[in-house]
């Protein structure tokens, strides 16, 4: 099943994000059953703090050095591939999907798990929140487009690499005092 790695990577952080509002809910419903208010400071802080973390790793307009070797790795292709994006997002993101139920499961009995969970799929989100821009860009200036590779679920992804549209910008001229307009 392919996709293209862009939908991807901005697909993940939507659902990254979404997995630790959700872990931050039941973290906070189970605190509050305990009437454990201190939980309820202790993870607000390190939602906080996971949150500075993911805007300061995700702070680069450039793709992480997994992602640019992935980019790099991948397989040439002539032909578009079939699209089945549910195949693909399932096939990748089955962990975080295990994370989250799992972690959200012991909300009653140990609201703390879900806590520190939840601070890091928002870490997560945080950080990967400018790969697709990063991809996208490549993709514009390389005149192609990146689409994943039929795989097992349990390997690595694999990317092809097909035959896109270059970008092309026009000149940036300066202005009089050498600032370009």
């Amino acid at each position: 099943p392919e996709v293209r790695f862009v939908d991807f990577l901005r697909t993940a952080v939507v659902l990254f994000g979404g997995a630790g509002t959700a872990l931050a809910v039941v973290a906070v419903a189970g605190a509050a059953g305990d009437d454990d208010l201190t939980l309820v400071y202790l993870a607000a802080g390190w939602w906080t703090l996971a949150a500075l973390i993911g805007l300061w790793i995700g702070r680069s307009p450039r793709a992480a050095a997994g992602i640019a070797r992935l980019l790099a790795d991948a397989r040439r292709s002539t032909s578009l591939p079939e699209v089945e994006p549910g195949t693909v997002l399932f096939n990748r993101l089955w962990p975080l999907a295990v994370f989250t139920v799992v972690a959200g499961a012991v909300a009653f009995l140990v609201p703390q798990v879900p806590a520190i969970a939840a601070g890091y799929a928002i870490l997560m989100a945080l950080a990967w929140r400018k790969q697709s821009s990063a991809v996208e860009a490549i993709e514009g200036r390389d005149g192609v487009q990146f689409y994943f590779e039929r795989s097992s679920p349990f390997k690595g992804p694999r990317l092809l690499r097909t035959p896109g549209f270059r970008k092309i910008e026009p000149p940036v001229e300066p202005t009089r005092d050498g600032v370009p307009s």
